[in-house]
């Protein structure tokens, strides 16, 4: 599809210009003289595991129909639709529409918690996440899994994406879970592997502390 193609194409692009305009060093400068990579920052996974506050509630940045706990430093902002149909179509993926991005520069790493919300309230979790993913084509090595995000019963995906853009496979997962006002998907990615990991605690903070808004 055009539209799945242009959204591939703007994310890899805004991820490149997130590099440039953060003036972070590519992974190639290698500060150790070892492999070619920069070294990891354990320090941004350390504050990612920690609580920094909520999303989710009244008075926060993002009125969702759950809420969760954010971790340290993490800033979420409310997506809003324009007047522009064309891009306002970037922000909707299968059955649900991005409201919610929740930056992760804050805390010293490159990459969002974007929550996604849609109107339906009759398919499952798995359901929306096979809808979600199919109307991403650049995506593979996809994988479900039932689970729990807090006490609700929940779908876990976890998937790569490639492109010509990309330099190698980026890692992406996500959880949708079930509510009284529609599905909600919760998605993690991240700059490149390592910042992914680095993220890690972060998204498992908010599948551990989800609950019903």
């Amino acid at each position: 599809m055009v539209r799945n193609s242009v959204r591939g194409t703007v994310t890899a692009v805004l991820a490149a210009v997130s590099v440039t305009a953060t003036g972070c060093t590519s992974p190639a400068q290698d500060d150790g003289g070892n492999d070619g990579r920069a070294a990891p920052k354990p320090r941004a996974a350390a504050q990612s595991a920690m609580k920094g506050g909520s999303v989710g509630g009244s008075g926060s940045a993002c009125a969702l129909p759950v809420t969760f706990d954010l971790a340290a430093s993490w800033k979420p902002e409310a997506v809003r639709l324009g007047e522009d149909d064309a891009l306002n179509e970037l922000v909707r993926q299968g059955p649900v529409t991005l409201v919610c991005e929740i930056d992760a520069k804050p805390a010293g790493s490159i990459g969002f918690l974007r929550v996604w919300t849609g109107d339906r309230t009759d398919r499952t979790p798995r359901q929306v996440l096979e809808a979600f993913l199919a109307d991403e084509p650049n995506a593979g090595k996809i994988t479900y899994a039932d689970t729990e995000a807090g006490a609700l019963p929940a779908t876990e995906v976890g998937y790569t994406i490639s492109s010509e853009l990309l330099e190698g496979p980026r890692k992406k997962r996500a959880f949708a879970v079930s509510t009284p006002r529609g599905p909600v998907v919760v998605h993690l990615g991240g700059l490149d592997p390592e910042e992914y990991e680095e993220m890690l605690p972060a998204y498992k903070l908010a599948k551990r502390t989800v609950r019903l808004g």
